[in-house]
Parts: C-alpha cells; sequence; structure tokens
C-alpha cells in the first residue's frame, strides 16, 4: 500500500471488536443498543453492526437518515432536534421507515404536528447537564407542557426521554465518568418516576461513549447511544473510557520537512484532515494528536505529539531520540484526538490491508 498524502488508516478487526464489546454489555444488562453512526457513517462499517445483531440506529441529521435508510435500516431516531424546514426531508423518511424524532419545546411540537403527513415517534431530550439543547431536567412543568402537546397530536407518538451526557467527556478517569453517569440517570429517572402516574410506559434513552463504555449499572435506562467507540481516539483514551490499544483509526501524514534546530517535524496533515479539536496531557500541555511507531500504532516511552496545525500542515514537537528516526519522505501515522471529526475531514477509509471503505 502506497500512501501519498494525509491518509486515514482504518484497523478493521480493533473496530468489529469494539463493535462486539459494546453489543455484549447492552445484550448482558438488557439494554436496547442504538448505536450513533455519526462517527463512521458508512454503509460497510455499519453493516458490521448488522453481524453483531444491531437492528436499530442513531443518526445526527435526516441526511444521514436517508443515506443509511437506503442501504436497509428501517427503524433510526435522529438525536438533534428536529429541522422542521427540512419537511420534504421528514415526509419520505416517515413514508419508508420507523422515524424518531426529538422535541425539546411546545413550539417544535405543534410545528411538526402540522406539516407531518404520516405518524412518527419522538423523544423529548432533557438536559442533564451538559447545557448543549434539552429542556432542563429540573424544569417538570416545561416537560409536562411538552407532553401534553404530544398527546394532543394525533401525528405523534410519545416514545419516551433523552438525553446526552456530553460533560462525560470532561471528566479524568472513570470514577467522574461514572459520576456523571449516576447523576445523569438519576435526574432523567426522576423525571419518568414524575410522569409515571399518566405515562408508565415511557422509555429512557441515554448515549454518550464514556458512561457507556465504564458503567457497570443501567438500572433505570431503556436504551443506549454510543457512537464514538466504534473507533474510540485519543479524547477517549485521555479520559479513561478506552485502551490505547482500542483506537481503530490512524491518521498517516507525510513526513514534508524537518528542523532539528528547534526540534520539529513538519507533516503533511494540518486542520483540514483532522479539526482543530485539542486534548492536553495532565501537566496542561495542549496537542492535536499523537505520534504513533510501528503497524501497531505503539506510542513512543516519550509521547511525541502534534502542537500545532495549520490548513495543510501538522508541525510535530520531538524529541532527539524521534528525530534520528524519521526522514523527509517517511510517513508517520498519528492518533486523532476526535476521530469523528477526523472522519468526517477524511471522506473515507483505508484498511490496514490496503482496501478502501467510502462513507458518506
Amino acid at each position: 500500500m502506497k500512501i501519498t498524502r494525509p491518509t486515514l488508516l482504518l484497523d478493521e478487526d480493533r473496530c468489529r471488536s469494539n463493535i462486539a464489546k459494546m453489543s455484549a454489555k447492552a445484550r448482558q444488562h438488557g439494554l436496547t443498543l442504538r448505536p450513533h453512526f455519526k462517527t463512521h457513517q458508512s454503509h460497510e462499517i455499519g453493516r458490521w453492526f448488522r453481524d453483531d445483531g444491531v437492528d436499530r440506529i442513531t443518526v445526527s441529521s435526516l441526511t444521514m437518515a436517508e443515506y443509511f435508510a437506503n442501504d436497509g435500516w428501517n427503524d433510526i431516531t435522529v438525536a438533534f432536534p428536529v429541522n422542521t424546514l427540512e419537511e420534504d426531508t421528514i415526509h419520505r423518511l416517515a413514508e419508508q421507515i420507523q422515524l424518531n424524532l426529538l422535541v425539546e419545546s411546545t413550539e417544535s411540537v405543534r410545528a411538526l404536528d402540522s406539516l407531518l403527513q404520516n405518524p412518527v415517534d419522538v423523544w423529548i431530550k432533557i438536559d442533564v447537564g451538559y447545557h448543549r439543547t434539552g429542556i432542563d431536567a429540573e424544569d417538570t412543568d416545561e416537560i409536562a407542557r411538552v407532553v401534553e402537546a404530544i398527546e394532543s397530536s394525533s401525528k405523534l407518538r410519545l416514545e419516551g426521554l433523552l438525553t446526552h451526557a456530553g460533560h462525560s467527556y470532561d471528566a479524568r478517569g472513570a470514577s467522574e465518568i461514572l459520576r456523571v453517569h449516576t447523576q445523569s440517570v438519576r435526574r432523567i429517572s426522576d423525571i419518568r418516576q414524575h410522569l409515571a402516574t399518566t405515562h408508565p410506559d415511557l422509555l429512557v434513552s441515554v448515549g454518550d461513549t464514556p458512561t457507556c463504555s465504564v458503567a457497570d449499572d443501567f438500572a433505570g435506562v431503556d436504551e443506549i447511544r454510543p457512537g464514538n467507540y466504534v473507533f474510540y481516539d485519543v479524547s477517549q483514551w485521555h479520559i479513561g473510557s478506552c485502551a490505547l490499544d482500542e483506537i481503530a483509526v490512524a491518521m498517516a501524514c507525510p513526513v514534508v520537512a524537518i528542523h532539528r534546530d528547534r526540534g520539529e517535524v513538519v507533516l503533511y496533515g494540518g486542520g483540514v484532515h483532522f479539526s482543530k479539536d485539542r486534548a492536553a496531557f495532565d501537566d496542561g500541555t495542549v496537542h492535536y494528536g499523537l505520534v504513533t511507531r510501528g503497524r501497531g500504532w505503539q506510542l513512543p516511552d516519550h509521547p511525541v505529539s502534534v502542537r500545532s496545525l495549520s490548513q495543510e500542515h501538522g508541525i510535530v514537537q520531538a524529541d532527539s531520540e524521534f528525530l534520528s528516526q524519521v526522514e523527509v519522505g517517511d510517513i508517520v501515522t498519528v492518533l486523532p484526538v476526535h476521530s469523528c471529526m477526523t472522519a468526517n475531514l477524511a471522506g473515507q477509509y483505508t484498511t490496514l490491508q490496503g482496501r478502501v471503505i467510502s462513507r458518506l
């Protein structure tokens, strides 16, 4: 396999192993697994989930929902606040598949009700601490109003309460991740209990990779929706939700210049390949990816990292040992900080055997 430009490598064995581990955990705890496909966005990789018994999925856009519906997935949750401006796409999908949408206000419920031609299931998005979107878990009055608006519609079916504890990505270590998990589940379970008299069958869906990877107590949860676990990445490794040998993607980058006087190696691989998502070592030093060695993507004894990015350039801060081993024209592999963004920018995957896998 000849690499001439930044190329996202995929270790299929690691990827399939990650898929199998999460599927086994879901079965062990009696959970519905509805993995988020925004990380890989690939028909072929999606079929690897099917091989492991997955029959329903999560996506982050209606475009993505159509892409996977075209490959035979017929139970899809769009885990993003519904955009009623895309009503034509909503109509098409609702005619073809079991479409599940997110609402978080009476306005979005009424807008959906007025435009729908076919019934859809809806989940109420609850904010349990991430503060990105959703109804605050403490605002039971607003939650009740949204429930009432859904119940007043003949086209909407209320499935349950859905949350994403994205603040788990700020944790450091398993104990902090578990604390986020426990608090998040308690908050959404309290809401279900509050509504139990009138709505005893509401389901609870949670969905971040760190808590789903680390937690072993899912009491009060019916469904999990992790996505990043298919590849994992340096951010997940830093916070303790995966092992280094579970990271399944790495960017192969050509070395285009070396400045030995200042300990820098210049890679063809910049912000347009990695994004500018950052991670930090324990001492607070920021980096944009970790440089690895060999086919097993092992880290050097002293971490070597991408310390700065511009559009096409990646600057590696290197020690003397690394500098002695690299020349212009070599290929260096870098574990990405955020595999979702890196995969999105790469546009395709190349397996370690040289096979190209396409994606949306």
